[in-house]
């Protein structure tokens, strides 16, 4: 659900690796899973590529500011203070991009396919009108194919066409399969003034056992401002994220903005969805206190 789609170390997976793409943080397993990987994912969205003789991993410990609605259409949100574990590995196989934690299977001048992984924080239904006396919802963990294909690129830019699609899973007590998810992305980076730069946007799709976890409302819990609905599969809106990231010396520092709208979804009529247009940002900064003594070449 926050996957995002200009995934900085704000959206999810117990690990995460990077390239030099940016770092892939790890995460305890528990409730804070989904807010920690979150987070992550978000801000790893503009992480620069490992230049020539940067380190092959690097580890650090930081602090971050994260800002979600409590799920997409919510008129609520929430704002949590997260430490940050930082740990980036410029491997030739697992990384992390904007997409997510990342294992490249096939790699080519113009096009390559990896598996990534994305995620959703969850939220209390008691902290939530809309879905007061409702079950909780649990965070969640994405993991599927990722075709990118390269469709220009220049001297401090490049513009991908991204097609995740993913399966995804709840975690908790009653973990489970909930369906799958796919969100082709127009994904542009660019590097200014020391800045890694990322923009990202593009519409979102979901299978209707997805739709149903967040926007159904069973005649169980249905009331008089709250009739009985059953989410459809199908469109869900679209989704559009902007990230930045820099470092200063030992110092990582990476925020993101991300703006999404449910205008049109299959889901648009649901009970639960009390706003079109959702705003989220989050911004981290961490201290980079060990490198390898091996390097690697920048590849890009």
């Amino acid at each position: 659900m926050y996957a995002t789609s200009v995934r900085c170390p704000v959206r999810p997976s117990p690990w995460r690796f990077v390239d030099g793409a940016g770092p892939y943080r790890l995460a305890a397993v528990r409730v804070h899973l989904g807010r920690v990987l979150s987070l992550s994912l978000l801000l790893a969205v503009a992480a620069a590529p490992a230049g020539a003789g940067e380190p092959l991993w690097e580890l650090g410990l930081g602090a971050g500011a994260l800002s979600l609605p409590h799920y997409r259409g919510s008129d609520q949100s929430h704002t949590w203070l997260l430490p940050v574990p930082y740990a980036v590995y410029r491997g030739k196989i697992f990384r992390a991009t904007r997409e997510g934690a990342r294992a490249v299977l096939l790699e080519s001048e113009r096009l390559d396919l990896d598996l990534s992984v994305d995620a959703s924080a969850p939220a209390r239904s008691k902290d939530n009108v809309a879905r007061s006396g409702m079950p909780d919802l649990d965070p969640t963990v994405e993991f599927g194919p990722n075709l990118n294909l390269r469709l220009a690129r220049g001297g401090g830019w490049k513009l991908d066409l991204r097609l995740p699609v993913r399966a995804v899973f709840t975690l908790g007590s009653n973990a489970r399969a909930i369906g799958f998810t796919a969100s082709p992305v127009l994904n542009l980076d660019r590097q200014v003034q020391g800045w890694n730069l990322g923009l990202q946007g593009g519409p979102l799709l979901a299978t209707r056992a997805y739709h149903d976890y967040f926007y159904t409302v069973t005649p169980a819990y249905a009331s008089a401002d709250r009739p009985a609905y059953d989410a459809p599969g199908g469109a869900a809106g679209w989704r559009f994220t902007l990230g930045a990231t820099r470092r200063f010396g030992e110092l990582w520092v990476g925020g993101f903005l991300r703006v999404d709208t449910v205008a049109g979804a299959a889901f648009e009529a649901s009970p639960l969805v009390r706003r079109r247009d959702n705003v989220a940002f989050g911004l981290a900064l961490s201290w980079i206190f060990a490198t390898s003594e091996e390097r690697v070449a920048d590849d890009r």
